[in-house]
């Protein structure tokens, strides 16, 4: 793709909160929301004839009309989050998962069509290490490396955006305050007592050495790890801490659930119903104080 088409690429991303405003309406028709997440998937992934509709004409083409109705049309196409934000959501989350790496390249590229940065990308696999671990983040780079190989457009440095020096315990304490503020110091108090060096490594590794790196936002990084937490679905305590972590970092409700919604077309119904009553019980303990 040339400099010209990722030009438009970040404009019609710029521009699609205001276009979408539609595809929450109930009275459109099946062709109106497919001619409508076709057109937002040409955008995130950069080709007039999406790969979807041909890969499953012979066996399953409905799958591959929902794929674009439903997942470009009715939910991709909300207004609640800008394409970038909603591809870096998606590429943590597929990497996180750690079983889709067909569709992880796919998001990855369609990251870079709507303006999220090579050293980005890494960064975002970088953090998926805290909660997926080092083999996804591993796979997950191994991926980036093939689509980064594959775009003559792509000049993909290694990235090297370390903390600031000091100590990595006070660095991580003053991150996790700044994002989990009353929720991290509880965290840390519950373990203190049965697994002292996992919660030393939580607080010297997940904040003081990746959460303080400058490659992403505070709200990039905890949009991501809302993202991450319900696609896995076995983490509903981390979960509700990260909900607050976003509201605390500038993300609002709407934000959340817009996370929340998106990963039902990645994770599945379940996982994304199991994400929203964690985040009620957020909002209604924040209505509380």
């Amino acid at each position: 793709m040339n400099s010209a088409q990722n030009t438009q690429n970040t404009q019609n991303t710029q521009n699609a909160p205001e276009t979408a405003t539609a595809a929450v309406r109930g009275d459109e028709t099946t062709d109106e929301r497919f001619e409508r997440g076709l057109a937002l998937l040409r955008t995130v992934g950069g080709r007039e004839r999406p790969a979807v509709l041909d890969s499953l004409a012979d066996i399953a083409p409905d799958l591959g009309h929902m794929t674009v109705a439903f997942g470009y049309g009715d939910i991709l196409s909300r207004p609640g989050l800008t394409l970038r934000q909603r591809q870096i959501i998606t590429v943590g989350a597929l990497a996180a998962m750690g079983n889709a790496t067909p569709q992880l390249r796919f998001h990855i590229d369609g990251a870079l069509n709507v303006g999220v940065s090579p050293a980005e990308v890494v960064e975002l696999l970088i953090h998926t290490a805290v909660y997926a671990g080092f083999p996804a983040a591993l796979n997950g780079v191994a991926a980036a490396r093939e689509v980064f190989e594959s775009r003559p457009d792509v000049t993909a440095a290694p990235v090297d955006t370390a903390p600031e020096p000091g100590d990595r315990y006070e660095r991580g304490l003053a991150k996790l305050a700044e994002v989990d503020g009353h929720a991290g110091d509880q965290v840390v108090a519950s373990m203190r007592d049965i697994a002292p060096d996992l919660t030393r490594y939580i607080i010297e590794f997940a904040f003081g050495d990746v959460y303080a790196r400058p490659g992403l936002g505070l709200k990039e990084r905890e949009l991501a790890s809302v993202a991450m937490c319900t696609a896995l679905g076995t983490a509903a305590p981390q979960l509700r801490i990260h909900v607050h972590g976003l509201l605390n970092v500038g993300g609002t409700r709407e934000e959340v659930v817009e996370v929340i919604t998106q990963m039902a077309g990645y994770a599945g119904f379940p996982a994304a119903l199991n994400a929203v009553a964690v985040a009620r019980e957020v909002f209604e303990e924040r209505a509380a104080n």
